[in-house]
């Protein structure tokens, strides 16, 4: 295993600023590549352990947040990707596809309606959660979700993960232990404060909505 991370850093470091836009395109879009192989290598190579350690190779080190923008920038580029993807291919071709899914027909419908209605938080939260950061933008491109939006919240969501990441190999460095332990950490409490920020969205559009009500009312 340590031979493996010495081999993932190794890459991330030949590879540079470039690797990092590159393989987080690969991350954002349709293709199955955890974020964690190349954010958190980058973190470790941004850090003072890596600059004092016997593995140091010149001009492999990085800055931690020049890290931070490339992969933001990977995942705006594989976001977009996936948006233009179901613009191009089209309503029907997802409903087709999707019932390999076992997303049915009836329940597309739903979530496309859902979407037009609350995008946004959808976006946002979305990039956060493991597996759904990889295909949020799909209903993004159906719905023809503002551009402008689309790529602001996207970019805020991506930018927190993204970070979390990085200053996760910033901290742990080699270590497999802390790495896990954080990365399970953050990816548990990712997923609360999604729930907290969608729970008190919904109650912010009840109050709204009962006071367009009254509103109506009077």
């Amino acid at each position: 295993m340590e031979h493996l991370i010495d081999w993932i850093v190794g890459i991330v470091g030949q590879w540079g600023y470039i690797g990092i836009v590159v393989m987080m395109f690969l991350e954002s879009s349709c293709f199955p590549f955890p974020s964690e192989v190349v954010m958190i290598p980058a973190g470790y190579l941004s850090s003072p352990a890596y600059l004092n350690s016997a593995n140091y190779v010149s001009g492999h080190e990085m800055n931690l947040w020049t890290a931070v923008f490339m992969g933001i920038i990977g995942s705006w580029l594989g976001a977009l990707f996936n948006y233009y993807l179901a613009l191009l291919l089209g309503r029907p071709f997802l409903i087709k596809w999707g019932k390999y899914l076992l997303i049915s027909e009836k329940n597309f419908e739903k979530g496309e309606h859902f979407f037009r209605r609350h995008g946004e938080i959808s976006t946002f939260t979305g990039r956060l959660i493991p597996v759904i950061r990889q295909y949020i933008s799909l209903p993004a491109g159906i719905a023809r979700m503002n551009m402008g939006h689309f790529l602001f919240w996207t970019g805020l969501g991506a930018g927190i993960w993204v970070t979390i990441l990085t200053v996760i190999g910033y901290v742990a460095g080699q270590n497999r232990a802390l790495i896990e332990k954080y990365s399970r950490e953050a990816t548990i409490l990712t997923v609360i404060g999604c729930v907290i920020i969608v729970v008190v969205y919904m109650m912010i559009q009840r109050r709204r909505k009962n006071r367009r009500l009254s509103a109506d009312a009077e």
